[in-house]
């Protein structure tokens, strides 16, 4: 190869809709003639990828495939719950043949790589890219990033229905300063070891083929061109020997970091920081080859990197079958198994917050089928771009069966009563006085609230307040005010802070984002068919000044242990303390908090040892190269005490 055909492996390009600022370049055809470009994204179908790998294995000098990659986060074209709904299942299995049924439908796209799963840490709502990831413990965290590489990549990687995964960002990205995306980082080394490095390392002890850098600087030094996470540890502690892929135009972003003075210095910092591939900024393309002539870098570190982007290349037996088969493309998707396998994530997802006697009546969930009228009142009760939450792949609106479809098939529509209420961003007061009407004719509301998925949560999407937005708070008062059982519905990406409507609102359930089959998850769990099992994997918070809120937090010298927090301290054992002075330390929900329809009695608790040491846990982690074995055996009986079956998350701390 020669120097530039080897740079051209070190290449990325956008060439579709962009998801960021700019596309690079566009000349991509004579580009790929040239062996100057090792990988595309962004193109979704296979009549596109076989069309620009047919210049590459054709007409190019050496017949290198072209790697093609997208953002498929949560589903390719049927789309799942959004990854912090998942999440919420607790169930490393189900969300393994999510990603699995994700692998087989881009994959028939000609696309062989996703850049996912987001494994970041996020203990901050404000952070739109919460929506993304699986919360904010590192346990729970690096099982689920175990099971997203399990169900990418298969059983073989060569397999035709197999991608590669992306562990991504690396590394701190969820803990950018004030919830503000892109923002700097600060984290102590133990922090970052302890908390945000786990559900990356378990990624790549999983086999993950590639990683993502991050755009974020840490410790103020940018994650895309620091040596001591992308060499020190990903390299030499843990062994990594995959691509190291920058984030969208993250290499030239060193010049704003303030790191470098143009595009060649940003070019050299980022490549002789541990990143193999540069992501659209074109820096790479332009730089390196001049780079490895004038001493700069050396040409073995070239051949290295791209030995790295050819090994993936023939792992994913790209050079074999180069192509994808336009003619069975239609078929892989959506299929009926995949549709049902939407609908079970979707109501595993769920999380029953509040569940509360009405009048008397007993809990207003689920619903008797001898409910007589509904009325459905929301901006998000028949809406079906929303429900597939941000970076929706190639899911389409058309294919969501809406809330209100799916209560119409199981009623009748003589027997659904719909009004939108308002918008998500304003309303107006006709739509008020006609929400109110529709509650008063009817026996239950169902209110479908929420964030509008692609431009408030996700990428960009950072929110300095948590409440409902527009006048949905206002439509929600209203409701209530009538006098009947109101059922909140909670489409969202993050937690958000509702103090009124959990004093107020008898029944509430998180729904997140549901995917495809949101309406007959939702109805199914409504009317008890389906039995909430989902637990929070984040604190949702009281208040917005709460966070960033998590469960694990060390205590203070001062905690404020047997303390009233819930008025403001009368007197100094009140006052000096870790507290707030006008909200309460705990959160709103805990971690791990989920009601169930049905109730549990644990009995019997067993440990088989009465204390571990240091010394004997780390002895017993290393034994003849074990990582995995038992250290410590907790049992209890579990006991359904209720009427309804059920699903229990045991969770122990």
């Amino acid at each position: 190869m020669t120097l530039e055909e080897k740079v051209g492996q070190l290449v990325q390009y956008s060439a579709g809709q962009p998801t960021g600022p700019g596309t690079g370049r566009t000349d991509y055809d004579d580009m790929i003639r040239k062996g100057e470009v090792g990988a595309l994204f962004n193109i979704t179908t296979a009549r596109q990828t076989n069309a620009y790998q047919r210049i590459a294995v054709e007409q190019s000098r050496l017949h290198i495939p072209l790697l093609f990659g997208l953002d498929v986060i949560h589903g390719f074209r049927t789309e799942f719950p959004i990854p912090l709904g998942l999440a919420s299942s607790w169930d490393p299995l189900l969300i393994e043949q999510t990603a699995r049924v994700a692998a087989r439908e881009t994959s028939a796209s000609g696309i062989r790589w996703t850049f996912s799963p987001m494994v970041d840490i996020a203990r901050d709502a404000r952070w739109g890219r919460m929506t993304e990831g699986a919360g904010e413990d590192p346990f729970l965290g690096a099982a689920i990033a175990r099971a997203y590489v399990r169900g990418y990549q298969g059983a073989r990687l060569d397999a035709p229905d197999s991608i590669a995964a992306c562990p991504k960002h690396f590394v701190g990205y969820g803990a950018a300063e004030g919830g503000r995306d892109y923002n700097s980082v600060e984290l102590s080394e133990h922090t970052l070891r302890q908390f945000y490095l786990p559900p990356f390392h378990a990624a790549i002890d999983e086999g993950a083929a590639t990683l993502m850098s991050a755009f974020n600087s840490l410790n103020a030094v940018p994650a895309s061109a620091n040596p001591f996470t992308l060499k020190q540890i990903l390299r030499e502690e843990w062994g990594f020997q995959g691509i190291v892929d920058s984030d969208y135009t993250s290499v030239g972003e060193l010049i704003a970091h303030g790191i470098a003075n143009d595009g060649a210095t940003a070019a050299r910092k980022a490549f002789l920081g541990g990143v193999d591939m540069d992501m659209v900024s074109s820096l790479y393309h332009e730089n390196l080859v001049r780079l490895v002539r004038s001493g700069e870098i050396p040409e073995a570190a070239v051949d290295e990197a791209a030995r790295r982007v050819l090994r993936v290349k023939f792992a994913l037996g790209l050079f074999e079958r180069p192509y994808a088969d336009e003619a069975k493309e239609a078929s892989a998707m959506l299929q009926p198994d995949s549709l049902m396998l939407a609908r079970t994530a979707a109501e595993h997802s769920f999380v029953l917050l509040r569940n509360q006697d009405f009048s008397g009546r007993g809990p207003v969930l689920p619903l008797s089928n001898q409910t007589k009228t509904i009325a459905l009142i929301g901006p998000l009760a028949d809406d079906h771009g929303d429900m597939l939450g941000s970076w929706a792949g190639q899911g389409r609106p058309e294919d969501v069966i809406t809330l209100r479809t799916a209560l119409i098939q199981k009623m009748g529509a003589q027997n659904v009563r719909y009004a939108k209420g308002s918008e998500i961003l304003g309303g107006s007061d006709d739509q008020l006085v006609e929400a109110v009407k529709v509650a008063e004719q009817s026996d239950t509301t169902f209110l479908a609230l929420g964030e509008n998925a692609p431009e408030m949560t996700g990428e960009a999407a950072s929110r300095a307040f948590l409440g409902l937005p527009g006048r949905q708070e206002q439509l929600l008062e209203k409701i209530v005010a009538t006098g009947k059982p109101v059922v909140l519905l909670i489409f969202s990406g993050r937690p958000l802070t509702l103090p009124w409507a959990f004093q107020h609102v008898p029944a509430v359930l998180a729904a997140w984002f549901p995917g495809v089959e949101a309406g007959p998850a939702l109805v199914r769990t409504l009317f008890g068919e389906a039995n909430p099992t989902g637990r929070l994997v984040v604190s949702w918070p009281r208040s917005m000044g709460q966070e960033p809120l998590y469960y694990d937090a060390l205590s203070t010298g001062r905690p404020p242990r047997d303390i009233d927090l819930t008025h403001p301290p009368q007197n100094g054992i009140e006052k000096f303390v870790s507290r707030y002075i006008d909200e309460q330390n705990s959160p709103q929900f805990p971690f791990g908090f989920g009601l169930s329809y049905t109730s549990y009695r644990y009995a019997n608790l067993q440990i088989d040892k009465p204390s571990l040491s240091a010394k004997n846990l780390n002895d017993e982690l290393h034994a003849k190269g074990n990582t995995r074995s038992t250290l410590l055996s907790v049992s209890a009986d579990i006991t359904n005490t209720g009427a309804r079956a059920g699903e229990e998350t045991v969770q122990l701390y």
